[in-house]
């Protein structure tokens, strides 16, 4: 099968299994393990930021930056279809005590001009706005980006109400691939940010957190309350560390891939697919019959999601070579002749 359901799918290379299986380790809650702390000084100077930690999962560090950055009782901004408030299971405010003001941006990306009229001001008998949170690349966006010139505006407005500016930058390095933008450019723009290294980087598991050293400090002592403080955690970090310094570059090959797959349903289908929309790695196609199209393309071999009764999804990644995006092109083409519209 051609799994296209997302880029968490990948599996360790040799190479990364390799530098997992040979990682130097130690005890990472007493901060002596020497592949994780490799891993988190190379993260923050990615970024051009001061510190980093190595968390399990994306959904920890959002959730460390919520209380970090933000204050129980206090407001938080995001896009309607944020990946902290559609997929996090309500922790924002069972562990953070926030609660979030969405705002209808498009293609997941918040216009500046209707966060700075959304802010609230800390005045009886109104909730404050504490963070603004921006997600990079906007995931149910199509993998959208956003450009310098809208967060460099994002950042006037969060500057001028004097509240952090937080992104959620799971697939961050997609976003600078696709636009030839520095990292540390975008570590300019926010007092916080993540990225993870198991999603196009392809690493088996973990999240990091880069910001000033005395956020990180205290994001770690909030990572041990929530569980996720680890041991011998170099083994992962390892690959981790391999995945952020051979893996980065790639990328653009599953950019590539990505407008393969679009332009193949465009052939038949133009009505379903916004090429312009295809940025990064991450193809919607919509209206369909998600259902019926879902199990057409499982029996043509290639695994997609879907995201509502509507929507299907397909994310490119290193497990998927040329000829692979190649048969599951050939596959789209013959589906979506044949499937009723959504």
């Amino acid at each position: 099968m051609i799994d296209l359901r997302s880029d968490t799918v990948t599996r360790p290379s040799a190479e990364m299994r390799r530098v997992m299986a040979a990682a130097e380790v130690g005890d990472d809650v007493y901060g002596e393990d020497p592949a994780v702390n490799a891993l988190q000084d190379a993260a923050a100077a990615r970024f051009g930021h001061e510190a980093a930690l190595f968390c399990p999962s994306g959904v920890m560090c959002n959730q460390l930056w919520l209380r970090v950055l933000a204050r129980p009782g206090a407001e938080v901004i995001v896009e309607a279809d944020a990946h902290l408030v559609n997929y996090e299971r309500g922790a924002g405010a069972l562990l953070a005590g926030v609660q979030f003001r969405t705002l209808a941006g498009t293609r997941g990306l918040l216009d500046p001009d209707q966060v700075a009229a959304a802010i609230r001001p800390d005045r009886f008998p109104l909730t404050p706005t504490a963070l603004v949170c921006v997600e990079q690349t906007a995931n149910r966006g199509g993998g959208t980006v956003y450009e310098i010139d809208r967060l460099e505006h994002l950042r006037a407005v969060t500057a001028a109400a004097g509240i952090p500016l937080y992104c959620d930058g799971a697939r961050i390095l997609n976003a600078a691939v696709a636009t030839g933008t520095d990292p540390a450019t975008y570590g300019t723009l926010f007092d916080g940010l993540m990225f993870c290294v198991s999603k196009g980087l392809g690493a088996p598991v973990g999240s990091l957190m880069v910001g000033d050293a005395d956020a990180i400090a205290e994001a770690r002592e909030w990572r041990g309350r929530y569980g996720g403080a680890m041991r011998q955690a170099g083994v992962v970090a390892a690959a981790g560390l391999w995945a952020l310094e051979h893996g980065v570059e790639r990328l653009a090959e599953d950019h590539a891939a990505a407008r393969v797959l679009a332009e193949a349903v465009a052939e038949v289908r133009p009505e379903v697919v916004d090429l312009d929309q295809v940025q990064t790695n991450i193809v919607y196609l919509e209206p369909v019959d998600a259902v019926a199209t879902v199990a057409a393309l499982r029996a043509e071999g290639v695994l997609a999601g879907s995201m509502d009764d509507r929507t299907v999804r397909l994310v490119t990644h290193a497990d998927v070579d040329r000829a692979q995006v190649g048969r599951a092109a050939d596959a789209l083409r013959r589906v979506f002749a044949a499937v009723p519209a959504g």
